[in-house]
């Protein structure tokens, strides 16, 4: 019964009684010419897989709600995610939320015995895999610090890059937002017409979980 709108709202308002900066706000398009970002928080519904808009649109039961935010407090920047079910989901799409929540986890756990971010990436891959699920790559983590998004790019795979000079070492003072993006069918995602949406290219459901790891 509640809006994306509604939760929005109230995010932003708890930002203000404690004097931070809501970063995705006003964000910049990358699409030349088409508008900022227009809300606090990216509210991604079902197959919306990220950078979903705030509607007034009531959630129901059998909804599962990507809420992603961030904001500036003190000079520092902090970026999360959590895929929310609404009332009782899906067998199927708790154990989506189960697996993209685990790999999370996982990545976590590794950064304490791995020296090098692709050996964790690829655990990642590997992980998601095996539950039968796909890894969306068209959108990856980041650092963070002083501004929201900072080098080193953080993906969710094996990529390219991280087997040349894109890879970088776990030590000490690194802190990165790591964000995996997981699809219960295909990896691929399409923009809807508000230049902000990312949806599956199948419609089927997609789970986002992201924590900033020091």
């Amino acid at each position: 019964g509640a809006t994306t709108a509604d939760i929005d709202q109230a995010i932003g308002e708890h930002f203000a009684q404690l004097g931070a900066e809501p970063l995705f706000k006003n964000y910049p398009n990358s699409v030349r010419n088409k508008p900022a970002f227009p809300a606090v928080c990216c509210m991604s519904v079902n197959e919306a897989v990220v950078h979903g808009i705030p509607t007034n649109k009531p959630l129901v039961e059998g909804d599962i709600l990507s809420l992603d935010t961030g904001c500036r407090l003190g000079g520092w920047c902090g970026d999360a995610a959590y895929t929310y079910s609404v009332g009782k989901i899906a067998p199927d799409v708790q154990r989506l939320l189960d697996a993209t929540e685990g790999v999370l986890n996982l990545a976590i756990e590794l950064m304490s015995s791995k020296s090098y971010w692709s050996a964790i990436a690829r655990e990642m891959a590997t992980y998601i895999h095996d539950h039968g699920y796909s890894t969306v790559e068209c959108f990856v983590g980041h650092g963070i610090g002083r501004e929201m998004h900072e080098e080193p790019q953080v993906p969710n795979f094996a990529s390219r890059s991280l087997r040349g000079s894109g890879d970088f070492r776990i030590e000490p003072g690194l802190v990165i937002a790591v964000e995996p993006m997981v699809n219960m069918g295909t990896k691929r995602v399409k923009m809807l017409s508000d230049t902000w949406t990312q949806v599956t290219a199948d419609g089927k459901p997609s789970a986002h979980f992201e924590h900033t790891v020091a």
